[in-house]
């Protein structure tokens, strides 16, 4: 790909991808789709999905190898560990030692195996392991947008139900006297992670849709805090806390 021209690159990403979805897609969404059955509504196949979607948005700009990119993306939750698990810092290098076994067993090339299970570990937002490849950096990049914008606000209420938490503090939904707490409140973990998610991003077009996306959530934030009869004060405080966080 080195020195093609910006048009003849894309072109030539953009039809790596669809090769690769001949030869191989099927036969990995079936595994996943079985892998993940039972799993919650925030993390099932539908999530999957939309994550290979946004790693070949992201690639593209990015010129990442599909041959890495698009199985790391299909595999990367193909173990399912709870959000509330004692595992769960664990969950993507077991995901990825499972995915390297089940590459290994339908044949798929042992060159890009190590460079899989790299970008499967650092996807993890809770593994805290830094992406040393390019194909890693827009995978992490594209599970963490999965976190933010409409999808992400559906899916952290989603999981913080599963888990049995509330939906914000019923006397002091926006944190100032007490301590955030995102294990019991889902607003509160808008503040403790997602909204923090825009200055972890990797590369330049993950830092743009982030940013759209989590502007959309301070919006969603101002309209909820309206309908609940929030202190405005409160919330204008710890959103221009994360503006200055994230600038």
């Amino acid at each position: 790909m080195h020195g093609l021209s910006v048009p003849a690159s894309l072109d030539y990403f953009r039809q790596q991808v669809k090769n690769w979805q001949a030869e191989w897609q099927g036969t990995i969404e079936d595994f996943v789709s079985q892998a993940m059955r039972g799993s919650d509504g925030a993390h099932d196949i539908s999530h999957v999905k939309r994550v290979v979607e946004n790693a070949i948005r992201l690639g593209v700009d990015e010129q990442a190898d599909p041959e890495v990119l698009l199985p790391a993306a299909w595999l990367h939750d193909c173990v399912c560990v709870s959000k509330g698990s004692h595992l769960r810092s664990q969950a993507s290098r077991m995901a990825a030692k499972a995915a390297g076994e089940f590459l290994i067993g339908i044949g798929y090339p042992a060159q890009h195996l190590p460079a899989i299970e790299h970008a499967i570990i650092a996807h993890s937002f809770s593994a805290q392991v830094p992406p040393e490849l390019i194909e890693a950096a827009v995978l992490q990049d594209a599970d963490r947008i999965e976190a933010l914008g409409a999808i992400g606000a559906a899916r952290c209420f989603v999981t913080s139900g599963t888990l049995g938490g509330e939906m914000y503090h019923p006397t002091e939904p926006i944190a100032g006297e007490r301590a955030w707490d995102d294990r019991r409140f889902a607003v509160d973990h808008f503040f403790v992670k997602l909204l923090r998610l825009p200055a972890t991003m990797k590369t330049q077009a993950g830092k743009r849709l982030a940013a759209t996306r989590a502007a959309w959530m301070v919006s969603f934030l101002r309209q909820l805090a309206d309908e609940a009869g929030w202190p405005v004060e409160q919330l204008d405080e710890a959103i221009e806390n994360l503006d200055q966080l994230n600038s």
